[in-house]
């Protein structure tokens, strides 16, 4: 992490989709943090635009994310199933019926071709590792190169990848699950669990995911031995994220146990709050894998966003969610900063 020269260990998480606006990214990078570009639904242009815009905002650095390559989606048997349970609610908003979606074209190398051009400081991936010329193309580039992993197992691989840090991501995380070698059942485990394990088998450094919201949870995971947090949800609710007014009042009208893992808006396990969709879709079984399913449910989330709908969206978020305030990003680093200092003081009187 001392590359990055980051004043406070928080990276706000990358959150594909636009919750992430260029504007969220600069003000937690130019507040001493890292702000991360979610990329993963993004074009190469689109990549390069945005990195323009937090480049035209502050001087700090700052990183990009995408999805790893995943193998194509096999069409199950049940997709004209899976198709017809989304019906009923494009028929509620009023949009044209679904259709079975065409498989995605292959973009994740014409992706990376932007991020080396971004001028990023960090380069991510997440669900599973890229190809070893991608890895030394950033390590070229003088980026840094970091990979999510759910279980030691998978750090150690992202160790061997050649990747300079590790996200641990705990159970407690929002968003999608980042598990690419073990199911996902098994590594459904806790952050204060995971970190200090994965900080025990590599020698890199240990970003810690999952639940953190506040400075008692940074010092806690720089206790547990990480080098820094990963935030997602706690930065939802600042001004400048880019998230429907709906799912930032989900937000902070959620319980610590609103949350649930669904398969039922992108086909992919992903924790937020528990919806009328959620349930309905997950009661019936009947869902198309990543990213056909995510393609499926995309024009009724759009139509959903627009119209206020919290019912119909995938409202992403981690089991902390009692914890999330409306503020700005700014605020929000300058809290986390004083709140963890407190919590590293007041630990500190106790031993005395």
């Amino acid at each position: 992490m001392q590359r990055l020269h980051l004043p406070h260990p928080v990276i706000q998480a990358p959150m594909a989709g636009g919750g992430d606006t260029p504007a969220l990214v600069a003000a937690v990078s130019e507040a001493g943090g890292l702000g991360t570009i979610g990329a993963a639904y993004l074009s190469p242009q689109q990549i390069l635009d945005a990195a323009a815009a937090v480049r035209a905002a502050t001087t700090r650095p700052f990183g990009i994310n995408l999805f790893a390559p995943l193998p194509a989606p096999q069409t199950p048997a049940e997709a004209e199933a899976a198709v017809a349970a989304v019906a009923p609610f494009c028929e509620e908003l009023a949009l044209p019926a679904p259709a079975m979606p065409n498989a995605p074209g292959k973009t994740f190398a014409e992706q990376v071709e932007a991020v080396l051009e971004s001028g990023a400081g960090l380069f991510s991936v997440t669900f599973g590792l890229p190809g070893a010329d991608v890895v030394a193309a950033v390590k070229a580039k003088g980026m840094l190169f970091a990979a999510t992993a759910t279980t030691v197992e998978e750090a150690l691989a992202v160790e061997a990848a050649g990747a300079d840090i590790v996200v641990a991501q705990g159970s407690e995380a929002g968003g999608h699950r980042g598990t690419f070698a073990a199911p996902f059942e098994r590594a459904m485990i806790g952050t204060m669990a995971l970190v200090p394990q994965v900080a025990d088998a590599v020698s890199i450094p240990v970003v810690a995911s999952g639940g953190i919201m506040d400075g008692r949870g940074i010092a806690a995971a720089l206790a547990l031995g990480a080098s820094a947090v990963q935030m997602g949800t706690a930065f939802l609710t600042c001004a400048e994220a880019g998230i429907p007014e709906a799912y930032r009042e989900a937000i902070l009208s959620a319980k610590e146990d609103a949350t649930r893992v669904t398969r039922a808006f992108s086909g992919r396990p992903a924790r937020g709050i528990a919806n009328r969709f959620m349930e309905t879709i997950d009661a019936k079984g009947a869902i198309l894998p990543f990213p056909l399913q995510n393609a499926l449910t995309r024009p009724m989330r759009t139509a959903a966003a627009k119209a206020g709908r919290s019912e119909y969206l995938s409202l992403w978020a981690g089991q902390g969610v009692r914890l999330a305030r409306r503020q700005g990003a700014a605020e929000l680093m300058a809290r986390l900063a004083a709140e963890t200092a407190e919590a590293i003081a007041r630990l500190s009187s106790r031993k005395a």
